[in-house]
This record gives C-alpha cells, structure tokens and sequence, in this order.
C-alpha cells in the first residue's frame, strides 16, 4: 500500500514565488491583538493609529482597509500582540495562496492587489 504525503499550503512563506536578496523584501511588525488566528500568506492592512497590522479590511476606516503587507508566517493574535515577519515590498506571490478577509470581493481583491503591486509585491 502506497503512503501519500501532504503538506499543509499554509506553511510558512508557501506564498512566496520571489524575493529580494538578504531578507531585503522583509520586516519585522507587530500583529495586533483582536486580528485573530492568521495564515502565513493573509494580506495584511496597517492601522493608522497605532502603526500595528491586522487582516486586511477594504470595509474599515482606520488604515487597514489599505493592503500594505503579507504575513510571512502564521500567528495566534486573538488576545495578545504578536511580532511577526512580513513580506512589505520586492516580492513576487502566488495569488491563489494568499488568505483573505472573509467575503472579500474580486473587485476589493484587485485593488488590494494594486495597493501591494505599489509597494513591489507583484502577484503572479
């Protein structure tokens, strides 16, 4: 009998198509409590306010509705901050494997996707 392996698609950085050299497409954020348990490769928005990310919303109003990074690697930040890396610039993604708020639109989608394509996260 035959043994098939799967690997989970939400390991970390399996969004990743490209980057630049010496971690030069990576920062070092903190995720902000209350955003819940995230993937690696949930498109991320930067609240105004406190400079923290949280999931990306194109219905909210304090900063996050504006895509501006990629998580890098999973985290739990339902009650606590979390320090997490993220992918802010000179990437290429895999558009499929990125995680999105949930009901998110095609249309909210491209345009989250252009706001990232400003930043040099081009999704392939």
């Amino acid at each position: 009998m035959a043994t098939t392996l799967t690997q989970d698609r939400q390991t970390t950085a399996h969004y990743i198509k490209s980057e630049s050299n010496m971690d030069r497409s990576r920062e070092a954020v903190v995720i902000a409590s209350g955003a819940g348990i995230l993937k690696a490769g949930t498109v991320l928005g930067q609240i105004t306010a406190s400079k923290k990310y949280t999931i990306h919303d194109p219905a909210a109003e304090d900063g996050s509705e504006t895509a501006r990074a990629v998580l890098f690697e999973g985290c739990d930040a339902t009650d606590v901050d979390v320090r997490r890396t993220v992918t802010a610039r000179d990437a290429e993604v895999v558009a499929e494997a990125l995680n999105w708020v949930d009901g998110i639109s095609d249309n909210d989608k491209n345009t989250a996707l252009a706001a990232l394509a400003a930043l040099g996260i081009i999704a392939r």
